[in-house]
């Protein structure tokens, strides 16, 4: 079951009251925000911990200093890794009709990073208020030139593809081939390739190894050494692990959970992105 919120930027007589509301928790490790949904989009930024939003379609892991888009109506679960510092902006949608109606992992800039912490001492901003408007404005502008990080992870729909799923997310350092996954599954080899390709657009050799990512990912956050992490997640060694991480996020796993590479450069990784499709106000 989800819960659908009530608007946080509206009376209870439905009237808009504000433009923009920000939202500040502090959580602990292994703490879960159930499904639920908001009637606004939504981003969520945290400057500490890992946060994991899971929706229908799919994960997205969010590290420290970056951030994730959800549409408004998104039906979504949180998960934290590590103690996390969230800050969360509600946006009336008519403020952002041309970014992207799919969740998203980006960088987040030292300007937007701020912006987002100082917005986040309003309990609600209305752009009848001309500070408040600049605020609102210039976050907009913002967000319109991110750019994402690939650290989501595509759910297949068929059920048979779905059995696999769940076998490897209830252990990802699985090392059965797809062959021998594909006999608890009821469907051949040659199926589950075609079906991954199909409904995740990622091959299933691509996908296992994205969700090896993202989970050594969750762990580290939560306190692992990177030895332990890359073995759990079903890397043969620690330096497979680092090499395959770098070549995804352009740096070495603790740099990149420090957020060294968003405040060095506020650019994303090299090889992080995909421009034909990743900026928010994508033509």
């Amino acid at each position: 079951m989800s819960h659908r919120c009530q608007s946080i930027l509206a009376a209870a007589n439905g009237r808009r009251v504000a433009d923009m509301a920000g939202v500040s928790a502090e959580l602990e490790d292994a703490h879960v925000i159930p499904k639920h949904s908001h009637p606004e989009d939504q981003l969520l930024f945290a400057s500490e911990g890992v946060m994991t939003l899971t929706t229908e379609q799919g994960l997205w892991v969010v590290p420290p200093l970056r951030a994730v888009w959800i549409p408004a109506d998104t039906t979504h679960s949180v998960a934290m890794s590590g103690r996390v510092s969230m800050r969360t902006l509600y946006f009336q949608p008519r403020l952002c009709r041309s970014f992207p109606r799919k969740c998203m992992v980006m960088n987040v800039s030292s300007l937007l990073r701020e912006l987002i912490l100082h917005a986040c001492t309003f309990p609600k901003l209305r752009k009848e208020d001309p500070a408040q408007k600049r605020i609102v404005e210039i976050i907009v502008e913002q967000l319109k030139a991110v750019e994402s990080i690939p650290l989501q992870l595509p759910h297949p729909a068929d059920s048979r593809a779905t059995r696999v799923v769940k076998t490897l997310f209830a252990n990802p350092g699985d090392q059965r081939t797809l062959e021998k996954l594909c006999a608890d599954c009821g469907a051949s080899k040659r199926t589950i390739q075609r079906l991954f390709l199909e409904e995740t657009k990622m091959t299933f050799n691509k996908w296992r190894q994205q969700l090896r990512l993202l989970h050594a990912m969750q762990r580290l956050a939560a306190g692992d050494k990177v030895t332990s992490a890359a073995l759990e997640a079903g890397y043969n060694s620690t330096s497979a692990f680092i090499s395959m991480f770098r070549k995804q996020l352009g740096t070495t796993p603790t740099r990149y959970l420090q957020g060294s590479v968003v405040r060095g450069a506020d650019a994303a990784p090299t090889g992080a992105t995909n421009k034909g499709d990743s900026r928010m106000a994508a033509d």
